[in-house]
């Protein structure tokens, strides 16, 4: 009989659904993918099988993929033409990212009828997201009924933080009756980064005090103590926090009304505002920080500005969470701008040698798949690059639960 040893990992957003078949006995890719532009005449199915021999070959295919029932069919029939079958025996679970757990789910949970209607019951404190989650989950569960589902949450990480770092300032009785506290986001990121910043500097996670920044288009930043998070910079949405792409991060609250009295803006128009139209496409009308640096390389002080609210808020966050710690081991940069954007991690690090911080510009200016150190002999503070895995993150926790 074949071990089942495989994990297939979904993460479903509202037009996508992004894939990979691990097998967990070594955590080798079998397969990764992506399906884009679902419910559009132009979709997109990437699909690459990992031989492990070098001559993994990308097949591509476009056309109308009406929905995500359709998308995980396609997905399905791509994994089945390389003998990596959903169907297939060897399949031990599959794995789901899902944006919002509430403080319900802490830890990886098989999806029931109740564990799924709760996640709607989170809806309105995720309208992007979680809904397709729940679609996505459905969907593999029509395909194979009788394999376990397995909701790894992006809040889960984040239900470790004290009260007094959770709650928002507000009455008690409201915040409570509508759910209103922060929750954080990227825990999976954040949960898997700590964790091998641990490893890197060759200790054990409990023995470890991290700053993780994780630099996407979506932006947080993590303080991790001993292994557990005990702030981070989202809060209720994913929202709070750093600039980002293209969200407007921490703002005065009374901005909101401003705009309603002043402007005439509605909520849902402000939202908008805040969410797609602010952070660095706001700024400077890029949010790729490889184009802001070349318009700065070419003098353009609109880019330069960008950059420079970006670098302010980021040291901010990167202060008051050594504040928070009290101790602080190493400072880790992760995600799409964190592990190849140089220029960030200098100027974010620039400054605070009072700290122990530094960073030694020929280790900054490699580039490299791995985690390393960026940080001089001398300081006292690792400041490293680590590269984040979040579905790594997801099969591992996907397996460990089903073998419990």
């Amino acid at each position: 009989m074949t071990a089942a040893t495989r994990v297939l990992v979904l993460n479903s957003g509202s037009s996508s659904v992004k894939y990979q078949l691990l097998d967990m006995r070594d955590s080798t890719r079998l397969a990764v993918g992506l399906v884009e532009r679902i419910g559009e005449e132009t979709s997109r199915l990437v699909h690459t099988p990992l031989t492990g021999d070098g001559g993994d070959e990308k097949r591509e295919r476009t056309g109308p993929i009406a929905d995500h029932a359709a998308a995980l069919e396609a997905v399905a029939g791509e994994l089945s033409r390389d003998g990596l079958g959903v169907d297939s025996p060897a399949l031990a679970a599959i794995g789901h990212r899902v944006v919002h757990g509430g403080l319900k789910f802490s830890e990886p949970t098989v999806i029931t009828d109740e564990v799924l209607k709760e996640i709607e019951r989170l809806v309105p404190v995720a309208p992007l997201h979680n809904p397709a989650n729940i679609t996505g989950i459905r969907t593999a569960q029509s395909l194979r009924p009788d394999l376990p589902q397995v909701a790894v949450f992006d809040t889960a990480f984040h239900t470790t933080m004290p009260e007094y770092a959770a709650r928002y300032a507000i009455d008690v009785e409201t915040a409570d009756a509508h759910r209103i506290r922060r929750y954080g986001f990227h825990g999976t990121s954040h949960a898997y980064v700590s964790h091998e910043t641990a490893r890197l500097l060759g200790k054990d996670p409990s023995e470890v005090n991290v700053i993780v920044l994780h630099l996407g288009n979506g932006a947080s930043a993590t303080a991790v103590r001993g292994g557990q998070c005990v702030d981070t910079s989202m809060g209720l949405t994913p929202l709070e926090g750093l600039v980002m792409g293209t969200r407007s991060g921490d703002i005065d609250p009374a901005v909101t009304f401003h705009l309603m009295r002043v402007a005439g803006m509605s909520a849902d128009e402000i939202d908008v505002l805040l969410n797609t139209k602010s952070g660095l496409v706001g700024l400077c009308g890029d949010n790729d920080m490889r184009e802001i640096r070349r318009r700065i390389d070419e003098g353009d002080e609109r880019a330069q500005l960008a950059f420079d609210i970006y670098i302010h808020r980021l040291k901010k966050y990167i202060g008051a969470y050594y504040a928070v710690l009290g101790r602080v081991d190493a400072v880790a940069f992760t995600a799409g701008v964190g592990e190849n954007a140089a220029p960030v991690r200098a100027a974010a690090i620039a400054g605070l040698e009072e700290m122990g911080l530094a960073v030694d510009a020929d280790l900054n200016a490699v580039r490299a798949d791995s985690a390393r150190v960026i940080s001089p002999e001398y300081a006292r503070v690792a400041v490293a690059v680590v590269p984040t895995d979040e579905e790594l993150e997801i099969a591992r926790q996907t397996y460990a639960l089903v073998n419990a």
